[in-house]
């Protein structure tokens, strides 16, 4: 997947980390490998549990609008947030999707992979890591980051206490997305 130019979009609900998986792509594109980035997000007034959503533009050119017409990518990782973001997933785009969480969509335009991100991120033991399983697999998916990049940006937006398991959490994602990648082979 080329990774000059994407609309990725992550969403779910209040505490899953999606905002923090966006800015952390987001500022370590911008920092390690020269991209021009957008960021919005948007969330509900619940502190946890309401609607979250962030969308993040990555372009090797200027970028001149804040938001996508449609996204390249959707992460998505609750049912209520893929049943509304999903029309903005372009025909022939890929979806990320944790199936204990996500009902799988009837579209057949698009590539989906299954990625049980939650029930990785519990087996690790820090339950609250499924946002960086998700973050490892789309970077392994896009390639636009390494993976030291990618751990260094980690380590660079989360509390030191965290950073280790965070960067298990996103190595694990690399290593199922590898394995699903290999499986299409």
């Amino acid at each position: 997947m080329s990774a000059e130019r994407k609309a990725i979009q992550l969403c779910g609900f209040g505490g899953q980390g999606v905002i923090l998986a966006t800015l952390i792509l987001g500022s370590t594109a911008v920092t390690k490998q020269g991209y021009h980035a957008v960021q919005t997000q948007s969330f509900g007034s619940e502190a946890r549990g309401g609607e979250c959503q962030a969308e993040l533009i990555l372009s090797k050119d200027q970028i001149f609008s804040p938001t996508a017409d449609q996204a390249d990518i959707l992460v998505a990782m609750s049912d209520l947030a893929l049943s509304r973001y999903i029309v903005r997933l372009k025909t022939g785009g890929v979806l990320l999707m944790d199936p204990d969480m996500v009902t799988k969509p009837e579209r057949i335009d698009l590539k989906i992979y299954e990625i049980r991100a939650n029930h990785i991120a519990k087996e690790i033991g820090f339950a609250m890591a499924g946002n960086m399983v998700f973050l490892g697999a789309l970077n392994r998916l896009t390639g636009i980051l390494t993976e030291e990049q990618l751990f260094d940006g980690i380590k660079e937006n989360v509390p030191e206490r965290f950073a280790e398991v965070n960067i298990k959490a996103a190595r694990t994602g690399i290593e199922v997305m590898t394995n699903l990648l290999k499986a299409e082979e």
